[in-house]
């Protein structure tokens, strides 16, 4: 009888066309959600206009996705480690992408408001479950790259949605972009068939065929034997307390540091997104200038994103992390002041590859912390908890516009999360990651290893 350990597996396994398929989908779906939660913000200046409604109003209106965002990512985070991942994934696009579609259909700051509460419980729920699949199955080797390369997919959404703006707004209307958005919803059965269940559900589950077929494909070597018994480490086993791991084994202070960080770091992403576009035109840009500093943000988000997983993988991905929030600190102060127009674009991208790239990375730093098996709750409470920063951050920012103070001191009011989420960081113990534990479990194993039949 050989033994069969999944973790180990999916740890050493090379990069192949079942991890290219793997990528493929969880980015494609992160562009999708990064598509909706971009949307409103780059169309917020026509919606103000079209409902008649103040800065403050308007704060609230992007705020009521958030409050979707925060329930959505820890209800459907941690029901996926109960009824698989597929089906949570699927039905998060199926929210978003048809709540979104009916915002477009809305005539008051009211219902708008609900349509995309209903909406941000599928964007909030899809992050962690599309990172901690991609953790699952990535090789540790270049697991940081592949996760953040996969979320890079989120600043792609914004272009996207920044472009159609560019488009369409004028053209159309805001309800334009906003019915774009349904779209995705049609591709909900080919990511059911596409996307690989998770390894320990389908162990928990019994469903052994299928999880002979995916361990083929992750390790093309490997040959089915009836004795075969698949394992995994007793702390990635599924059950039905799955909470409870946050805090155990001496986890729950770093626990606690990562929903500070997340809180930080979302608080300055809904900062920019829900609000650069008018704190650029307030500035005298106009509607299509301002519109192309969000693109620019995302294109560094995107750059922040890869750069920082491929960092992550040759250095301490906990110190990349620090340091990303530490030029977030920096480039959001300096936004604030008057320079030329190419300067400025440079400190735009730089801020979107410290506040996107840096939730990105910190994404991936939460895949890697905890267990296999509660993965997808342990992020998704990390989010959750960090969605009260996302919706705190659109209601005070507005605030702060309506007063019409100077563009600075905006800008600092969205920096100084950056230096607490820093700190927050550097207090992880990264010793009681589960990527530590296993690296030194295996350390102490090896002198065994022969006396075990290889897989294959």
């Amino acid at each position: 009888m050989r033994q069969i350990d999944l973790h180990k597996l999916a740890d050493d396994a090379r990069f192949n066309r079942f991890h290219g398929l793997v990528l493929f989908w969880c980015a494609l779906i992160i562009v999708f959600d990064g598509y909706d939660l971009s949307v409103v913000g780059i169309a917020l200046p026509s919606i103000m206009s079209n409902m008649g409604v103040d800065a403050t109003n308007a704060g609230f209106m992007v705020s009521s996705a958030l409050f979707g965002m925060m329930f959505g990512a820890i209800f459907l985070g941690t029901i996926a480690d109960r009824i698989g991942r597929r089906w949570a994934v699927a039905i998060c696009v199926g929210l978003f992408s048809i709540f979104t579609a009916a915002a477009g259909l809305a005539g008051d700051p009211f219902t708008f408001g609900a349509m995309r509460f209903l909406a941000g419980l599928g964007i909030g729920g899809v992050m962690p479950n599309v990172v901690a699949h991609m953790t699952e199955y990535s090789p540790r080797k270049i697991r940081a790259t592949l996760v953040t390369l996969m979320f890079s997919g989120y600043a792609v959404g914004g272009i996207i949605a920044a472009m159609l703006g560019k488009s369409f707004i004028e053209a159309y209307g805001w309800q334009s972009v906003f019915f774009a958005a349904g779209l995705p919803v049609l591709l909900i059965p080919v990511i059911l068939k596409s996307l690989p269940e998770s390894m320990p559900f389908l162990l928990a589950k019994g469903r052994t065929e299928e999880l002979s077929k995916i361990v083929s494909k992750l390790d093309p070597s490997y040959q089915p034997l009836a004795g075969d018994r698949f394992v995994v480490p007793a702390e990635d086993r599924a059950d039905s307390a799955a909470i409870k791991h946050l805090f155990s084994e001496g986890r729950g202070f770093s626990t606690a540091m990562f929903w500070i960080a997340f809180f930080m770091c979302l608080f300055m992403v809904f900062a920019l997104s829900s609000w650069l576009t008018k704190l650029m035109a307030g500035a005298g840009y106009s509607l299509g200038s301002a519109l192309t500093f969000v693109l620019v943000l995302n294109v560094g988000a995107m750059a922040g994103a890869i750069g920082g997983g491929w960092l992550a993988d040759r250095f301490h991905i906990k110190y990349v992390l620090a340091g990303m929030y530490a030029l977030a600190a920096v480039s959001l102060v300096l936004l604030g002041y008057k320079m030329p127009t190419p300067a400025l674009f440079v400190l735009v991208g730089l801020a979107g590859a410290s506040t996107i790239g840096t939730q990105i990375v910190a994404n991936a730093y939460t895949g890697q912390f905890y267990p296999m098996a509660v993965r997808s709750t342990g992020l998704g409470w990390a989010l959750g908890v960090g969605r009260s920063g996302a919706i705190l951050a659109p209601i005070l920012i507005g605030v702060l516009v309506g007063m019409s103070l100077p563009l600075h001191q905006n800008f600092i009011a969205i920096a100084i999360p950056a230096v607490i989420g820093m700190i927050a960081v550097l207090l992880i113990d990264h010793g009681r990651s589960a990527s530590t534990q296993h690296v030194a479990a295996s350390a102490e194993a090896t002198p065994a290893a022969a006396k075990v039949p290889a897989v294959g």
